[in-house]
């Protein structure tokens, strides 16, 4: 087990900042060969950070839902567009193009050699960027919301986790 952050990651965002993707296609190597398997991510916690080329002196926004599915850990998140001039520049520059990638930063791998590749097994998720040039190159943006549907949304889950408080 490394306890180096490695990095690794499709995404679109709306006006609002939502932004949504596939942040790692399963059972494909990344450009150095690595491959992560399903059920590599384990448990994820609320509210992982968004940062901006894997810089920590740059978070954009949080991740409030991530999860694995068939086809890779699929992410949906908002960026600080209301508070930050620099998520409000990533936000146009992922509707213009210059950004569509997304890349994990993880420490704590198990992994595997099988020939040229390491084949991960289990890893700890430590924050997902935004970026333009993904390690894996089917990690992009893929689709986003309103403003109008993200605040509903987030109304909902307050009231559901406020719910959820009272039993």
């Amino acid at each position: 087990m490394s306890d180096r952050l490695e990095i690794k990651a499709s995404i679109t965002v709306d006006d609002a900042g939502e932004i949504t993707g596939n942040a790692w296609p399963f059972d494909s190597p990344d450009s150095v060969g690595d491959i992560i398997v399903k059920g590599a991510f384990g448990s994820i916690g609320p509210d992982l950070p968004m940062l901006l080329g894997h810089d920590p002196n740059q978070p954009v926004g949080l991740w409030s839902e991530v999860r694995e599915t068939d086809a890779g850990l699929e992410v949906k998140g908002k960026l600080f567009v209301d508070e930050s001039q620099r998520a409000r520049a990533v936000r146009s520059m992922v509707k213009n193009g210059l950004i569509s990638g997304l890349s994990i930063g993880f420490s704590g791998a198990q992994a595997q050699k099988s020939g040229r590749n390491r084949v991960i097994s289990k890893l700890h998720l430590q924050e997902i960027s935004v970026v333009r040039n993904p390690a894996h190159p089917r990690a992009r943006i893929t689709g986003a919301k309103d403003a109008t549907a993200a605040i509903a949304e987030a109304i909902n889950r307050a009231a559901v986790a406020l719910g959820k408080q009272g039993n």
